[in-house]
């Protein structure tokens, strides 16, 4: 990989040097696996990337997910969790998946991890050969272990996972021909054929040549200022990769430019994350319980900017309330709408609320309707705030901004989310719109549940 290239990965993540100035002569790039730390030599690291809607490509092994369209280049796309037979969450289409894209013997392949971590320098000396006890990967892949941080990663040995010929013949035609061999059990298959990726994608091009996807003529400009006059959209690094793949599908239905309000209205719908402007449903609620981290503090602190008229936060304080029952919750419900904020805290509840999972957190008045109970009206601080000027919240356990930096001009979003980071306890998270993405050079880690993610300090 060029010095250009190791730039670009390795932006804001340069390793430190120890106090006896320890000579780092190895950088990784660090990915997790159901969980666990691995790490790939950065030399065969080409970029980071995020991408969805994988063109399929039929007649091929289950972790080939298809090929995509990079800058032009047509590349094979490969389930490295699938691969070596790691169990995969329902797939979303329209979820953004996480790529490394690798270089083999000057052959370019984008493999797909749950999480993309951080560039870790390490001396070279320090790495140990694997134990032989390692279960989840074949130990013939793996080329050592090294422990950083207090964290123990596992390298892998790309050009051994990409390059192996002892699987060369099972990738002749007659493997895929043999198409039911990987229809109805996946899994043995997979575990049968680990090893050989590059023997794999190369027969994905080579047997099932795909034409390539034309670029679509995209005035990129255009459409920001279309989306920012029509809509107060601000397309950017947070959700840039999301407006690019909308576009393909926007443009492939005759429409090429947003021409007015009511365009900008449609080419956005598919954005804004679910329960949005809605009360939440049992199993969004159930997701957003699941995405919490574990804290026993006495006092949850929670920044909800952009709370709209409520809903969302009314939904937010009954889940805190049963994932931290011996907690205290505080929530600084914020909104520059100064008419939502005010009527947030005499919300009507409809009745339905109280035969839905609500019921437990919901009373009823002496008129027959509804209301939330004493302790989650109490939880809830409903303000007038602006979040891109200074706040003066204390620190935070969770930050819950869906879709909110979206809204802001892109000098703002960055401020925003830098001030996210410095908000955030040790321990806090930070949730986003579920189309949007902390770009790596703010150093987030990342927890994933559904279409949900959380962001967490290093």
């Amino acid at each position: 990989m060029s010095e250009e290239n190791e730039v670009a990965v390795a932006t804001e993540v340069a390793p430190k040097e120890t106090e006896n100035s320890t000579v780092i002569d190895f950088k990784m790039v660090t990915f997790s696996l159901a969980d666990r730390d691995y790490s790939i030599d950065i030399m065969h690291v080409k970029e980071i990337a995020k991408a969805s809607r994988f063109t399929f490509v039929p007649n091929t092994l289950p972790f080939v997910l298809g090929v995509y369209n990079l800058r032009g280049e047509i590349i094979p796309i490969l389930d490295l969790r699938l691969f070596f037979n790691i169990d995969v969450p329902e797939r979303d289409e329209n979820k953004l998946e996480n790529m490394l894209i690798l270089t083999v013997d000057d052959q370019k392949f984008g493999v797909v991890v749950d999480k993309i971590d951080k560039v870790i320098g390490v001396q070279r000396s320090t790495i140990q050969p694997p134990h032989p006890l390692f279960g989840d990967i074949n130990i013939k892949y793996i080329d050592g272990v090294v422990e950083s941080n207090s964290r123990l990663y596992v390298l892998l040995d790309i050009t051994k996972i990409f390059s192996s010929k002892e699987v060369a013949e099972s990738y002749s035609e007659n493997h895929f021909r043999e198409k039911a061999q990987f229809g109805m059990d996946s899994k043995p298959a997979i575990a049968q054929h680990t090893g050989g990726l590059k023997a794999a994608a190369s027969a994905v091009i080579a047997k099932n040549p795909p034409a390539a996807p034309k670029e679509p003529e995209i005035d990129l400009k255009f459409i920001k200022e279309s989306l920012q006059n029509y809509s107060k959209f601000y397309v950017s690094v947070f959700n840039e990769a999301w407006v690019k793949d909308r576009y393909v599908e926007w443009s492939g239905n005759s429409k090429k430019q947003i021409q007015n309000a009511a365009e900008a209205k449609q080419f956005l719908e598919p954005f804004w994350s679910t329960c949005t402007d809605s009360w939440w449903t049992k199993d969004y609620a159930a997701k957003v319980e699941k995405l919490l981290p574990d804290n026993s503090a006495k006092q949850i602190v929670v920044w909800n900017p952009g709370c709209g008229k409520g809903m969302e936060t009314y939904s937010l304080a009954c889940v805190l309330k049963k994932r931290y029952p011996g907690s205290k919750i505080k929530i600084y419900a914020q909104d520059i709408d100064l008419l939502n904020v005010s009527n947030a805290s005499l919300m009507s509840i409809p009745e339905k609320l109280a035969t839905d999972w609500y019921g437990s957190y919901l009373t009823k008045k002496a008129n027959g309707e509804y209301t939330f109970s004493q302790e989650i009206k109490d939880s809830i601080m409903f303000e007038y705030h602006d979040c891109k000027n200074a706040n003066a919240l204390p620190m935070v356990d969770i930050i819950f901004a869906r879709d909110v930096l979206s809204l802001l001009d892109e000098k703002s979003q960055e401020t925003v989310a830098a001030d996210f980071l410095e908000k955030m306890k040790g321990n806090g998270i930070a949730v986003i719109g579920e189309n949007e993405a902390m770009p790596s050079s703010l150093s987030f880690g990342e927890k994933t549940v559904g279409t949900l993610v959380a962001y967490s300090k290093e």
